[in-house]
């Protein structure tokens, strides 16, 4: 029975990423960061693990007030929006939070604050003035979310400053593209000097390096890396491999958690979104104690607590390296044993775009659909991007549902509950333990009760594996054949047909069907919650109570003993789940075109504002020459960079140009282009780049070059 054992750890703390305040949740949300931390949390449960799971809104940070701008309405009541229906839509869709709670409230405020002050005392901050975009017209420095340029990697020319949504690249301002335009005004930011306290990342760069990689902090056991997904892993490297820079923890904002008054210069700044919404952990934690009269620091400074987040894809290093540098420099913290993050969902072949309305919004979905909720939890696990980007599909959804939830499971579990009423009167039957019959497994196979509950308590281990390894369609997968064999159980057997003419074989069969259902009124639980209710009402059993439950069951099925005692009465059949029709699928691909088309024709077109007037004599200081490519060749440990020699007829250039992206080396050469040729040199990973290639973008969004012999014209935005 005790394979799950395994799992040493006293107590768990598991996290969803805090959704932003800014928006309702869609599919993409649910299959990210929080169907999968839900299953994992009710697993842990169920085999009676201390277990707190936490969350809450994310109210701070640009996002909100670009929101609350959008809406007409202030930030404070774009937050209570939000976050009343965040826990109604979690609450419905039955993710078992401890406690959902608001990185507005002043339990957080206080902990944040009293974070940053800590880290600031011990030395752990470093001052340090930079020049960052300013909007005059607006008269403030703009976050990172307010400033809006070109993507270097994909060339999306609405990337946001702190992050490309078409990517998903991490960035920051200065490694946008031009043109650089901002959100609060038509005119373009200009760079003004302000001071911010950055934590050192790379005074970490070893710690995290021995902790990513060898999973030991200074030099003791943490955590397994082999368990860690590949791709977090990867991701974590190439940040470690790109050399760690220090990062800003405080904004010059008038929103959000104020950098404590006491600190010298703290006017008018407030702690990074980053900085503080991690923390919302610690202060989720807190108030949940304080609710429950326990100590909130057994759950973060003891070493017999596993902390684990699940997030998505976007918020890797946010998790893995910048949340356990804060939590080192901060000192007696824990550091997470595992940060399974998962990738994107896209929908009917496209990426989720909350911009473009090509979502299925969750709170929609279950106002149109709520006798359904669980057949979406099961598509979303089913479809869940463990280990790469997947997709929704409503055909699918149809597919899924009819196939596997209505033929399979509800099935079986009909024909169950029907023969039982029938020949028992709902009567669980006592048994020959002798008897014999065909398994589930195998037609020619003669087997026992006990025999056969043994091979379904094996399928039950395979499916607690599959949870403890992250892997939650691998448990689906398992929890569906538990189903697949009481179907062929009763396919072998045929007891609708043998009550006159084999009755002592028929009691047995149907009594361990009734047993394999019991198994899944349990075992489906962190999938389909409202379908265990349902099971275990139509076996007339209490709900499952979340505590122990599932190792009664495995140590019974494990001896093989009964679940459900022969004598029970239960009550009489229903269908766990309905068929889909065809014209229910068409009306929701109708809905999410016509939504997406509303939105396309409403939509102001953007163009890129046209910069402020220059005089002719302003224009005549850029000295324009043409050139030919000579050498080119890619710069170590710059995606983006080729290094080229440039023959200007009169000399030779070294430039650099983030084009590598876009052109391999050998096809640039011999090419002519223009080259700013007075423009000042600029040290760039230790080469001097002594001029800009002119570029242009043309109609079908294609970097091209600009040469002396070919016209603009079309419209063309020159880089």
């Amino acid at each position: 029975m005790q394979r799950i054992l395994k799992m040493m750890k006293k107590r768990y703390l598991i996290t969803s990423a805090l959704p932003y305040a800014n928006g309702p949740l869609h599919i993409g949300h649910l299959a990210g960061a929080y169907i999968s931390a839900d299953i994992f949390a009710r697993y842990l449960r169920l085999i009676g693990k201390e277990v707190v799971y936490v969350c809450g809104s994310d109210e701070h940070g640009a996002a909100i007030t670009m929101r609350a701008k959008k809406e007409g309405i202030s930030p404070q009541a774009i937050i209570d929006k939000y976050d009343a229906q965040f826990r109604e839509t979690f609450a419905k869709i039955g993710v078992s939070f401890d406690i959902f709670h608001r990185t507005s409230a002043k339990i957080h405020h206080e902990t944040s604050q009293e974070m940053f002050r800590e880290m600031y005392r011990k030395g752990e901050f470093i001052e340090q003035s930079t020049e960052q975009y300013y909007d005059a017209e607006a008269n403030q420095f703009l976050a990172d979310r307010y400033i809006i340029g070109t993507c270097p990697k994909c060339q999306n020319p609405d990337a946001y400053g702190d992050q490309c949504e078409k990517c998903g690249s991490t960035l920051s301002p200065t490694e946008l593209l031009a043109p650089i335009r901002s959100t609060l005004s038509t005119s373009t930011p200009e760079r003004r000097k302000t001071s911010h306290w950055y934590l050192p990342l790379d005074k970490y760069s070893d710690m995290l390096r021995e902790y990513i990689e060898k999973g030991t902090i200074d030099g003791q056991p943490h955590h397994v890396p082999e368990e860690w997904k590949a791709h977090v892993l990867g991701q974590c490297k190439s940040w470690l491999d790109g050399g760690l820079e220090p990062r800003a923890m405080t904004r010059d904002l008038d929103w959000g958690i104020d950098v404590p008054q006491e600190i010298a210069g703290s006017e008018g700044k407030k702690l990074y979104v980053w900085f503080d919404a991690p923390i919302g952990y610690i202060s989720a934690t807190k108030q949940w104690a304080l609710d429950n009269g326990k100590d909130w620091k057994t759950y973060w400074q003891d070493n017999d607590t596993a902390l684990i987040h699940f997030v998505g894809k976007d918020n890797i290093v946010f998790h893995c390296l910048i949340f356990p540098a804060m939590l080192k420099a901060h000192g007696d913290f824990v550091l997470p044993v595992n940060v399974p993050a998962n990738q994107f969902l896209n929908l009917e072949g496209k990426k989720i775009s909350t911009s473009r309305n090509w979502a299925v919004w969750v709170h929609e979905f279950i106002e149109e659909f709520p006798d359904r909720i669980d057949e979406l939890r099961y598509n979303m696990i089913k479809n869940m991007p463990e280990q790469r980007d997947s997709e929704f599909t409503w055909k699918g959804y149809q597919e899924t549902t009819n196939n596997e939830l209505v033929n399979n499971i509800a099935n079986f579990v009909n024909r169950v509950l029907v023969l039982t009423n029938k020949n028992y009167n709902g009567i669980v039957p006592d048994f020959d333990t002798k008897q014999t019959f065909s398994s589930g497994e195998n037609i020619e196979k003669q087997t026992t009760v006990s025999e056969e509950l043994a091979r379904v308590n094996t399928k039950l281990e395979e499916l607690c594996t599959a949870i403890e390894k992250f892997d939650f369609r691998g448990g689906l997968r398992s929890l569906m054949e538990i189903s697949s064999l009481g179907n062929s159980l009763l396919q072998f057997n045929e007891p609708w047909s043998r009550q006159k003419t084999n009755p002592e074989q028929v009691k047995a069969v149907l009594n361990v069907g009734i047993q394999i259902v019991a198994t899944l009124s349990v075992a489906c639980r962190p999938f389909m919650p409202y379908t265990s209710d349902k099971l275990r009402q139509l076996l007339a059993l209490p709900s499952v109570d979340d505590n122990g439950d599932l190792l009664f069951v495995q140590n019974n099925l494990s001896q093989g003993d009964l679940i459900v005692a022969e004598g029970h009465q239960i009550a009489a059949a229903e269908h766990l789940f309905s068929r889909i029709g065809d014209e229910v699928i068409a009306a929701q691909i109708a809905k999410l075109e016509a939504s997406a088309a509303e939105n396309a024709a409403v939509a102001t077109p953007v163009f890129e504002a046209i910069k402020e007037t220059t005089t002719f004599d302003d224009f005549s200081k850029i000295d324009l020459r043409s050139g030919v490519i000579k050498m080119a060749e890619k710069m170590k440990g710059a995606k983006k960079l080729l290094k080229l020699t440039v023959d200007l007829g009169f000399e030779e250039r070294t430039i650099l140009s983030g084009i590598a992206e876009h052109f391999e080396p050998e096809q640039v050469i011999g090419q002519q282009v223009v080259v700013v040729a007075n423009l000042a040199p600029r040290d760039m990973r230790g080469v001097t780049s002594e001029g800009m290639i002119l570029m242009a973008e043309n109609d079908k969004g294609q970097l091209i070059f600009v040469s002396a012999d070919k016209a603009l014209g079309g419209g063309f935005v020159v880089k």
